[in-house]
Parts: structure tokens; C-alpha cells; sequence
């Protein structure tokens, strides 16, 4: 994640609470302390013989060196992974399916909607999409510009504008900051926001977000993958 110096931090912060939204509402979601998303990545793995992951976003490695797999491609423009590349450099040149895409880079709402539907471009039939960070727990985490290094960003906004499709199943598993999971096939419940997506404030999550997201929990999340 790019650092910040005090000075960015102090003038997005100003910027944020006078220009966009000033909201102190604080979400308390109890994540599970003994299941992460290495861990909801192979289950999926060994439950249906993927063999071809694609990760996104790879910082210092904390996921990307933890999944075992028989090929696997990280892509990042500063570290970790094995490729040197933006999200948008790699998307143009490939030519390859993967089983498995696990989206954790830029986190903002365009940025993150380009690589989701990049990625189904290149999904293999019966294959997966997940999002880190779906679940910001206070404004400040989710605030674009960012003004803090914890930081998810609105990638909430993506989950709440690709639900509107009715070729793509969405759900949120309430793990690790938030799993999105995206499959292509029959939207079972469709999503209908009053709002334009990119005038969504985080008030607006904090009062709807089981809504918006449609959350599930671990085991819900197994029983629909068994």
C-alpha cells in the first residue's frame, strides 16, 4: 500500500469530513479469529480441484505465499507476487483462464469494479471471483481520498453496484475485513439502490450493509459450496 506523508494524511482528512461526508457511526462485526481468507481460498481449492489462481494486489505476500496450488500469478506494481504490473498492464496482455481470482488491489470503487470484471473475462467455468476489505467498520477505514494506513476503502461500492446484474450471483462472507464472492450465473436477489452508486455514503452502509451486501457467515458460506 503506497505510504502516505503526515501532510497527505491532514489534507485528505480536511478535505474528506468538510467536502464529502462527516459520519461517526462505528460498526462492531466480531470476524472470527481462526478462519481467514488463506483459509476460505482453499477450501474452495481442495473442494473443487482448482489448479490456476490469480491474486491481485499482493503487498508483501501474507496471502500469496501461503497458497499452495499447482500455478499460481500474483500481480503487483511495487511487491510481492511474480509479476511487475499494474492490474490494468496485466488484464491487456492476458491470455489465460484461472479457476480462482482473489482481487486485494486498489481499493476504490472504480478501480475495483474494472478488476472484477476484468476478471470474469478470464474465469474458467464454475470458477470464483473474491474481494478483500467488502466490510469497512467506520467512515475513516473506507474514506477515498485515504487519510489513514488501515484502510478498506469504499470496495463496498463495487459489491453494492455489480448486484444490480442479473448473470452474477454476490455474496459478502463476514471473515477477515470482508470476502466478496462473485459467480457467474442466475442473480438470485437482485439488488435495487435509490441512490447513484458513487453518491453512496458510508452512512448509507452503516444503516443497510447486510442488505447491500448480503452477508453470510462461514458455515452459510460451506453449505453453499458443498
Amino acid at each position: 500500500m503506497e505510504k502516505l506523508s503526515k501532510i497527505s494524511k491532514l489534507l485528505n482528512k480536511i478535505y474528506y469530513n468538510i467536502f464529502v461526508e462527516n459520519f461517526n457511526g462505528k460498526l462492531e462485526y466480531n470476524f472470527p479469529s481462526d478462519y481467514y481468507r488463506w483459509d476460505l481460498i482453499k477450501y474452495l481449492i481442495n473442494k473443487y480441484n482448482y489448479i490456476d489462481y490469480l491474486e491481485i494486489g499482493c503487498d508483501q505476500d501474507q496471502l500469496f505465499s501461503k497458497i499452495d496450488i499447482q500455478n499460481k500469478v500474483g500481480v503487483d506494481p511495487v511487491s510481492g507476487g511474480n509479476l511487475r504490473k499494474t492490474s490494468d498492464e496485466f488484464f491487456k496482455e492476458n491470455n489465460k483462464k484461472f479457476d480462482l481470482v482473489f482481487i486485494d488491489g486498489l481499493h476504490t470503487y472504480e478501480q475495483v469494479k474494472k478488476d472484477i470484471i476484468n476478471s470474469l473475462d478470464c474465469l474458467k467455468e464454475n470458477g470464483v471471483v473474491l474481494v478483500h476489505d467488502c466490510m469497512p467498520d467506520c467512515m475513516s477505514k473506507q474514506a477515498v481520498p485515504r487519510y489513514r494506513m488501515t484502510w478498506n476503502g469504499d470496495v463496498w461500492k463495487a459489491i453494492v453496484d455489480l448486484r444490480h446484474n442479473d448473470d452474477l450471483n454476490i455474496y459478502t462472507c463476514k471473515i477477515d475485513q470482508g470476502i466478496g464472492i462473485i459467480k457467474k450465473g442466475k442473480n438470485t436477489s437482485i439488488l435495487r439502490v435509490d441512490k447513484k452508486i458513487k453518491d453512496l455514503k458510508f452512512k448509507d452502509y452503516y444503516e443497510n450493509y447486510n442488505k447491500y451486501l448480503r452477508v453470510i457467515n462461514i458455515n452459510e458460506f460451506k453449505k453453499m459450496f458443498k
